[in-house]
């Protein structure tokens, strides 16, 4: 699902660009060259179909210490971020961080991981923690043993989707 959200991005931008006569590497590196003047999603499109020298992962997405895919990491965020329709202010960058983190699981703590994937898919409906929630799930899944820590996540994650049902959208 991640991928995809990324990917159809990529797929509508392509076709503004005569996909038959520009190679997709070509459009990937002029988007990279210019991520401030794209979308993030079509940012991390275009790092997906280029391979770093270094590590020969996609470029953006190698281990730790990789110092090209590390930096082109750190660039994406110069990508624009719009908020959706309808979603909470600030959620489009909650949703863009999720998937960075989701997309890059290596460079994270299984803990973080675990909260990032939790709570994307209310992200994606365009709901938003409050401070507060995201530092309770996050202190939880820190302090709790391994074997509690997805219970403890899910239940939080659970609480807080009735709190956002309970108080409406937005």
């Amino acid at each position: 699902m991640v991928d995809r959200i990324i990917e159809d991005e990529w797929s509508a931008f392509r076709q503004t660009w005569h996909p038959d006569e520009v190679p997709e590497s070509t459009l990937a590196e002029l988007v990279l060259a210019e991520p401030d003047r794209h979308d993030w999603r079509i940012v991390d499109a275009a790092y997906d179909r280029l391979t770093c020298e270094e590590c020969g992962e996609r470029l953006s997405r190698g281990p730790v210490g990789c110092s090209a895919c590390d930096l082109a990491h750190g660039f994406r965020y110069a990508a624009i971020e719009t908020d959706r329709p309808g979603a909470q202010p600030g959620n489009e960058h909650a949703v863009r961080v999720n998937i960075s983190v989701v997309r890059r699981p290596r460079v994270t703590s299984e803990s973080e991981l675990l909260a990032r994937r939790l709570v994307l898919p209310l992200l994606l409906i365009g709901s938003l923690p409050t401070t507060e929630q995201a530092q309770r799930v996050s202190t939880l899944i820190k302090k709790a043993p391994a074997a509690k820590r997805a219970r403890l996540a899910e239940q939080a994650v659970a609480d807080w989707i009735g709190q956002a049902q309970a108080s409406g959208p937005g």
